[in-house]
């Protein structure tokens, strides 16, 4: 598993470095050449409060806007996830994880937006009984491929924002975005950012 997500995350960084040699058919004079204005930063936030649970994460990213319809790039991520204990579970649960991946966000219109997303994770998780006080400690890694949708706006050159509703589609009964019963949780990111060279 951890192989398979290597290669995909390696092929798409190659797709992605290939990609950005190219130029949509109505680019300017730089035909072929790497834009630099086509770059851009930014990160998404996920925050998601609950009965006895708390989750909160940031997502920073580097991208390229390969044509009008599709960026690719590299996103880390750093988490925090708790659990408290509940009538059904004499548990309390908390996680910290960060990993590294690609993604492609496809947008087929201007206001809508696909998304793959690889990635690896390191998990680092503690699990205290909460009758006994006795503390289990666990550190774990994961590959996950998170697949979704999303809405919001991109101008080339200048900014974007969105936000994204995505699922882990791999069964790593590790990955972080999937229960204890292996079920995957879904994954809500409102992202923003700016691309290099802003147009004024």
């Amino acid at each position: 598993m951890k192989n398979s997500i290597l290669l995909t995350c390696i092929c798409l960084l190659m797709g992605f470095y290939s990609l950005a040699q190219l130029n949509d058919a109505d680019a300017d004079d730089r035909k072929g050449k790497f834009k630099r204005e086509h770059m851009f930063f930014g990160s998404s936030l996920n925050l998601s409060l609950g009965n006895r649970f708390f989750n909160i994460g940031i997502n920073p990213e580097l991208g390229y806007s390969v044509t009008k319809w599709l960026d690719a790039g590299v996103a880390l991520n750093v988490n925090y996830f708790s659990q408290n204990a509940s009538e059904f579970s004499s548990y309390r649960f908390r996680n910290f994880n960060y990993g590294a991946g690609t993604f492609l966000r496809i947008w087929p219109v201007n206001f809508l937006h696909l998304q793959v997303q690889p990635e690896y994770n390191w998990i680092s998780s503690s699990r205290k009984e909460v009758i006994s006080g006795q503390t289990d400690k666990f550190n774990l890694n994961a590959g996950s491929l998170l697949v979704g949708i999303g809405y919001g706006s991109r101008m080339i050159g200048n900014q974007y924002q969105y936000v994204t509703l995505m699922i882990d589609v791999l069964q790593n009964i590790n990955s972080p975005y999937r229960d204890q019963f292996n079920d995957p949780l879904p994954v809500f990111r409102a992202g923003f950012g700016v691309y290099f060279n802003r147009k004024k």
